[in-house]
């Protein structure tokens, strides 16, 4: 390993300076709201406020296969919560979720606030009795592999991700750390699925809305441009999964649902109404 400068901790930690990086301009060591501001509010019954990050995603697939599974009041309004201008410390967003991360959903026609990505994606399944089997040993597995996903991800993103790909600059010891553990549980990943059609078994659920805007990402190379570094290509099942859940139609829907970069067609900022992904995607708002 490369000789590094060690750090030696101060007997109290104080906030002095940014921490540098991506992010670091909305990064503090303290909650609450930053500035007064009402969130918006739409017609349908579910007004979710969110960003098209992988924790953003799970929502807005569920969202869209429920409505593709013809459950009508699944109709929502999807707002645009920019992070990187701090729109999550708002006074309204902090009402509705007190740690300020995305995303989070206002049930209108019961007034409840769901905030954390798998509190929304259950809060839907029990609302609407759908994408969670009924078969005790089924359902149970599905939720093993959704909270395995909640305790996992932070692993992948706040920790491999950010040293991989967000900190000021490159430092072998936590890339290396990180590297070793995201391999780690794509093996787990790719063991399960060698066996499994879905997460749960031979039945889509919300565990496979909750790993795959993260981990099929992964395995498809998409996140932190790491394809090469982590050697993907070796999760042969977790691709194989990766590809069937990304060609279901309410996935595709789901994952352009407050996305901001990429393929201008790929971008609905909001979404307001089904017809909106054929009307109001960025390539036709530019044109």
């Amino acid at each position: 390993m490369a000789e590094q400068n060690e750090y030696v901790p101060p007997k109290v930690w104080t906030w002095d300076a940014e921490s540098g990086g991506r992010f670091a301009n909305i990064n503090r060591p303290i909650a609450g709201p930053t500035h007064e501001k009402e969130l918006p509010k739409g017609k349908h019954p579910i007004q979710l406020y969110s960003l098209g990050t992988p924790n953003g995603v799970k929502v807005t697939i569920m969202l869209e296969e429920l409505l593709a599974a013809g459950y009508s009041d699944a109709e929502y309004d999807a707002w645009l919560i920019n992070i990187g201008e701090g729109d999550q410390f708002s006074s309204g967003y902090v009402e509705l979720n007190p740690n300020s991360k995305i995303p989070v959903m206002l049930d209108t026609t019961t007034g409840t606030r769901v905030f954390e990505s798998a509190s929304i994606l259950l809060y839907l399944a029990n609302k609407f009795g759908a994408f969670v089997p009924e078969e005790h040993g089924a359902k149970t597995e599905a939720m093993n592999w959704l909270f395995w996903q909640m305790g996992s991800a932070p692993y992948l993103g706040g920790g491999f991700g950010h040293f991989y790909a967000y900190a000021p600059f490159k430092m072998e010891y936590p890339i290396n750390r990180f590297a070793m553990e995201v391999k780690r549980q794509m093996d787990v990943l790719n063991r399960h699925l060698a066996e499994n059609k879905f997460m749960a078994g031979d039945e889509y659920s919300i565990a496979d809305m909750a790993i795959w805007p993260w981990y099929g990402a992964m395995a498809k190379g998409v996140l932190y441009d790491a394809k090469e570094f982590l050697a993907v290509h070796e999760y042969e099942h977790v691709i194989r999964w990766a590809d069937e859940v990304g060609a279901r139609p309410a996935v595709k829907r789901g994952r352009m649902v407050n996305r901001t970069f990429g393929e201008p067609s790929s971008q609905l900022h909001e979404r307001h109404d089904a017809s909106d992904f054929d009307t109001k995607t960025q390539d036709k708002l530019q044109a």
